[in-house]
């Protein structure tokens, strides 16, 4: 049966790299005695895959990883065991149980949600008025842009890959965007605010910046935790 865990990466754990959450997810497993199921052959590895890899230096209240299971208890129990054997930093928030049919949640990836707000030590006077010039930006008509891949550089427009973009007022100014997250048209928040910085001639620091990853979405904008049933 597969199942759709979703977690959160917190704290001090936004400095280890996607291939050291896999080793540790897959420590996890065994502490936690989830009756995972293994690959067969002469290597054996738990069947497992995360959706979207989290930049590091990043938190996240949204990161989800798909697993096959034998069996299961509740999914009460089973965040339970799980959260008894996570490390500070790390939390698991759901336990689903997906359709024989559904996808997994790699390939499903379509858009994410983000937070950004400065760092303490590197907040400007103006920090409202930065966001409220971002979501401005954001408005435009077009944001032409030239994006470094693999096989070189492509001019593309920025404009329709941002599907929202609000500044948040409160004690503590902060923008929130939802941006795409395709295989095909994977935009981070960086370069979003590095852009936006570059055409209002402000600095480029990205270390100023806390970005917190809130959600991940499949086509249509629906949760990818949703996808999934509760078990009872």
């Amino acid at each position: 049966m597969k199942i759709r865990i979703k977690f959160a990466k917190q704290g001090t754990m936004k400095f280890i790299g996607h291939l050291d959450v896999m080793r540790y997810f897959q420590k996890a497993m065994r502490r936690a005695d989830v009756d995972i199921r293994y690959s067969e052959g002469f290597s054996p590895h738990q069947i497992m895959s995360f959706a979207s890899p989290l930049g590091v230096g990043l938190t996240s209240v949204g990161e989800y990883m798909d697993i096959e299971v034998h069996s299961t208890d509740s999914s009460a129990e089973m965040e339970r065991r799980l959260n008894e054997a996570m490390v500070e930093g790390f939390q698991v928030l759901s336990w689903r149980r997906l359709p024989d049919e559904a996808g997994n949640a790699m390939s499903l990836v379509d858009a994410a949600d983000y937070t950004v707000r400065f760092r303490e030590s590197c907040r400007p006077e103006d920090a409202a008025g930065f966001f409220s010039g971002l979501e401005a930006f954001s408005a435009q008509d077009s944001i032409p842009i030239v994006k470094k891949t693999k096989k070189g550089e492509r001019e593309m427009d920025l404009k329709p890959l941002i599907y929202q973009l609000r500044a948040e007022d409160g004690e503590e100014p902060r923008a929130f965007m939802r941006i795409s997250a395709g295989s095909s048209d994977n935009v981070k928040p960086e370069l979003v605010l590095e852009t936006y910085c570059r055409a209002a001639g402000r600095e480029w620091n990205p270390l100023a910046f806390e970005i917190q990853r809130e959600e991940l979405y499949a086509p249509g904008f629906v949760p990818l935790e949703e996808m999934g049933e509760i078990i009872e």
